[in-house]
C-alpha cells in the first residue's frame, strides 16, 4: 500500500469511528444540560418558600418566553458542542491527543481534574471578558444576555459562535496537554465536564444556593456563588466562572458583590434554634462539602467513559 493509500485509509477509519460516537456526545451533553437543569428546577419548584426567600431579582422574573428561548437555543448549543467534540475525537484517533480511558490513580484523576477547573476558570474569565467587547458582543454574547433574569435553562443559551468559542476549550486544552507530554485521564474529563454544568446551573438560578458567611470566610469566599454571576446578567462585572480570582486582580468585580450576597443569602441551619455565628459556621461547612462531592464527580462518578 502506498503512503498516500495508507493515510486516506487511516483518515477515513478515524472518521468511520468518529462518527459512531456522535450521537453518544449529542446523548451525553444533552443528558448533561437536562439533569443538572431539571433537577435544580423541580428543587426550587418544591423548595418555593425556601427560594423566593433567598431571590436575588425580586422586582423581575423570567418569563415563558424566556424559558421558550433558552431552552431552544440549549438545544442549538448542544449541537454545536456535539461537532465541536468531534475534533477532540478525531484528535485522539490520529494520536496527536492522549487519552487514558483506562483505570488511573485518584491522585492522577485529583490533580488533573484541579489543573482543568483552574485552567478553564481562567480561559473563561478571558473569552468571556473579550465577547462584552464592542465588535463581538452582538454577534456571539448578546442572545446569552436576553436572560437578564437568569433561570437553571440559562446555563446552555448560547448563540452558536459563543458555544463554538466555549467548546472549543476542551480540544484546545487536550491538544496542549498531550504536547507537553502526559495523557489525560478519562475520569478526571469525565468529572470536570460534570462539575462544569453543574456549577453552571448554580449560577444561573436565580435564588442564592451558598449559605450566609460564605464571603466573609476566607476558605470559601474565593469560590463564586450565585449572586456573583447574577449581578453579572443584570448589572455588568463579574466576569469569572468557578472562582473570584480574576475579577478581583482585573478589577472587574461588582463593588457591591458581597453587600448583595449577604441580602440574599440565608443560614442552611435555622438561627433561631442556633446562635447566628454558629449557624453561619455549620452552613458553610455543610455547603463546602457538598461542593467537594461534586468536585469529586458526586452520583455520576460511575457513568461510562467510553463516549470519549
Amino acid at each position: 500500500m502506498t503512503t498516500q493509500a495508507a493515510t486516506e485509509t487511516s483518515f477515513a477509519s478515524a472518521f468511520d469511528r468518529v462518527g459512531a460516537h456522535f450521537i453518544d456526545v449529542i446523548y451525553f451533553d444533552g443528558g448533561r444540560y437536562v439533569i443538572a437543569a431539571g433537577v435544580l428546577t423541580l428543587f426550587l419548584f418544591i423548595c418555593k418558600t425556601w427560594a423566593d426567600n433567598r431571590r436575588i431579582q425580586r422586582k423581575r422574573k423570567a418569563s415563558a418566553a424566556d424559558y421558550r428561548r433558552e431552552i431552544l437555543s440549549s438545544g442549538r448549543t448542544i449541537l454545536v458542542f456535539a461537532v465541536t467534540t468531534l475534533a477532540t475525537l478525531i484528535g485522539r484517533e490520529m494520536g496527536i491527543i492522549n487519552l487514558k480511558l483506562e483505570n488511573a490513580a485518584l491522585l492522577t484523576i485529583t490533580w488533573q481534574f484541579a489543573l482543568i477547573v483552574v485552567v478553564h476558570d481562567a480561559y473563561f474569565y478571558w473569552i468571556h471578558r473579550a465577547m462584552h467587547s464592542k465588535r463581538l458582543f452582538k454577534a456571539t454574547h448578546l442572545h446569552h444576555h436576553k436572560s437578564r433574569t437568569p433561570t437553571p435553562w440559562t446555563a446552555y443559551s448560547f448563540s452558536s459562535a459563543e458555544a463554538f468559542f466555549e467548546a472549543a476549550f476542551m480540544p484546545l486544552f487536550l491538544l496542549a496537554t498531550s504536547q507537553l507530554g502526559f495523557a489525560y485521564a478519562g475520569f478526571a474529563i469525565l468529572f470536570f465536564l460534570w462539575h462544569m454544568i453543574i456549577r453552571n446551573v448554580m449560577a444561573h438560578a436565580g435564588s442564592e444556593l451558598f449559605p450566609a458567611g460564605w464571603v466573609d470566610n476566607r476558605l470559601t469566599s474565593w469560590i463564586s456563588t450565585t449572586t456573583h454571576h447574577d449581578l453579572h446578567h443584570s448589572s455588568g462585572h463579574n466576569y469569572g466562572f468557578y472562582f473570584t480570582w480574576w475579577d478581583k486582580w482585573m478589577g472587574t468585580e461588582h463593588p457591591r458583590y458581597k453587600e448583595e450576597f449577604r441580602k440574599n443569602a440565608k443560614p442552611i441551619f435555622a438561627a433561631g434554634r442556633l446562635p447566628g455565628s454558629l449557624a453561619e459556621r455549620l452552613s458553610v461547612t455543610v455547603m463546602a462539602l457538598f461542593a467537594a462531592s461534586i468536585a469529586l464527580g458526586g452520583p455520576f462518578a460511575g457513568i461510562e467513559t467510553g463516549i470519549l
